[in-house]
């Protein structure tokens, strides 16, 4: 590089070993005898902190000044925000998969919930293949085999034992996740037959919560590791259902916002499997506007709680001396209704559902807030982080880097496309297409689709599909839909 060890910047130093490798750049800052060890430790350490079922608006970044969430707003002016970030597919395990691995679900396999990911599909610790990284994988997995440590990472954090009907053959479905081993350690007795359900761990004092336990193990992990390269991956359960948890009354009802298409009625041109879920959910949470305000009041204080575990991981990253060469993300795995067509949870192309925050800090590339206007993927994520630390994004992979978009240049992909898969019944799938301009297409096979100009309407409360009036966009977005699955060979026919 021809750098002397006057002009060696620590800047510098951290860009040039990101970007190049390291030797190079160290060889001109230090003698020979500490070039190997020190190209080790300057390699770019990933923190990947993700959520489950966090809509986007819950954050200052993303137009939520209300919710108290400081160590996220904090996270989000010192780093690139993607302001239209999108699912792959609005629901839980497909879209994991493709945050892992940058596969489609259709590629991957894993097209709906609790279909495992095959071993011989590598997630992002294989991808990168460096033996020098010390991998942890903390949380909720839902990509089978939940409790057993997998896919390239070394530790394994376990939290969820709800899954063990969908082990492996071979594995043992009478083992615990950590997290229960955490709770019997302080005293406490399975409610559910030999496990903890889900409601019981959320309404322990929040010392004993998940969030405070992931915590916990994480800043371990960092402290342990500050003198290695590491990757490491914590996925909270929280703001995801049951929707209760310590800080249950922290919000007034009356404080916080319903939906501004609260009221949309979903008119007969809606699909009518939307149409049906809205019953549902009206009768589960409703039925009337105080139910939901509640609802969402409890939902914020979730997301609070996360913020508080967020706040001290980051604070002990900083405090071992790693944030300045350390790549923080910050996600979801989809979104949540939660009142928006008087809809709740996911598993529809709506914004609220397909829509999640996302947060990249990459130090030696940011120092303050960067938005991000063009509407991108999670299918992107992981060509992303593969140039981030140093690797160029697989070609096999569908996804591309957003490194030059980050950049402020263009990325190789200006259109999201979302797809919904329903097994053993084709007549159910979806394919749905964001153009840059704002128009939003969505194709049902079996049922009433749907076009939106979300410049106009971000609510998505007016169907225009049949209106008459816009078949040119239609066909131009149909078009492109058909483009994609032709390119990345998704055989649905919509």
């Amino acid at each position: 590089m021809g750098m002397s060890i006057h002009h060696c910047t620590r800047r510098n130093f951290l860009k040039a070993t990101a970007f190049a490798g390291g030797s190079a750049a160290i060889a001109g800052c230090v003698g020979p005898f500490r070039q190997a060890r020190d190209a080790r430790r300057r390699k770019p350490n990933l923190l990947f902190i993700w959520t489950d079922e966090q809509r986007a608006d819950t954050m200052a970044a993303y137009g939520n000044s209300k919710i108290h969430v400081p160590n996220l707003n904090k996270l989000a002016r010192e780093s690139v925000v993607f302001e239209k970030a999108y699912v792959t597919q609005p629901v839980c395990t497909p879209n994991r998969a493709a945050v892992m691995t940058g596969l489609w679900p259709h590629t991957s396999g894993c097209i709906r919930n609790n279909i495992p990911l095959r071993r011989d599909i590598p997630c992002l610790p294989e991808l990168l293949n460096d033996p020098d990284y010390r991998t942890a994988y903390m949380g909720k997995w839902h990509l089978g085999d939940e409790i057993f440590a997998q896919h390239g990472f070394e530790e394994w954090v376990s939290i969820e034992d709800g899954y063990a009907k969908y082990y492996s053959e071979g594995r043992d479905r009478s083992k615990r996740s950590d997290y229960h081993h955490f709770l019997i350690d302080k005293g406490y007795k399975p409610d559910s037959g030999t496990k903890f359900s889900r409601a019981f761990a959320a309404r322990r004092p929040i010392e004993y919560c998940k969030p405070k336990f992931l915590e916990i193990k994480a800043c371990e992990f960092l402290r342990r590791h500050r003198n290695d390269p590491f990757i490491l991956y914590i996925n909270f359960l929280e703001p995801h259902m049951p929707f209760t948890g310590p800080f249950d009354d922290m919000y007034d009802p009356a404080y916080v916002d319903l939906p501004a298409n609260f009221n949309d009625p979903l008119e007969d041109n809606e699909p009518s499997a939307y149409r049906k879920k809205r019953e549902e959910m009206i009768k589960k949470y409703g039925p009337d506007e105080q139910s939901f305000r509640k609802l969402i009041a409890r939902y914020w204080g979730l997301v609070t709680q996360v913020d508080a575990s967020v706040g001290k991981i980051l604070d002990t990253l900083a405090q071992v001396g790693l944030a300045d060469n350390t790549i923080v993300v910050y996600t979801s795995d989809h979104g949540d209704m939660m009142g928006s067509h008087q809809l709740v949870t996911k598993g529809v192309m709506y914004e609220e559902a397909a829509r999640i925050p996302w947060l990249m800090r990459v130090p030696w590339m940011t120092g303050k807030q960067q938005m991000v206007a063009q509407p991108v993927s999670h299918i992107d994520m992981v060509p992303t982080l593969l140039e981030l630390m140093g690797r160029n994004a697989q070609t096999q992979l569908p996804g591309h880097s957003l490194v030059p978009l980050m950049q402020g240049r263009k990325a190789a992909e200006d259109h999201v496309f979302i797809q919904w898969n329903v097994a053993n019944n084709e007549d159910a799938n979806v394919r749905t297409v964001v153009s840059p301009d704002g128009w939003k297409l969505s194709l049902f096979r079996g049922d009433k689709s749907q076009l939106f100009n979300l410049n106009k309407d971000p609510g998505e409360t007016i169907n225009l599909f049949d209106s008459g009036r816009h078949s040119d966009i239609i066909n131009r977005l149909t078009k492109k839909i058909h483009e994609w699955q032709e390119k990345v060979q998704d055989a649905v026919k919509v």
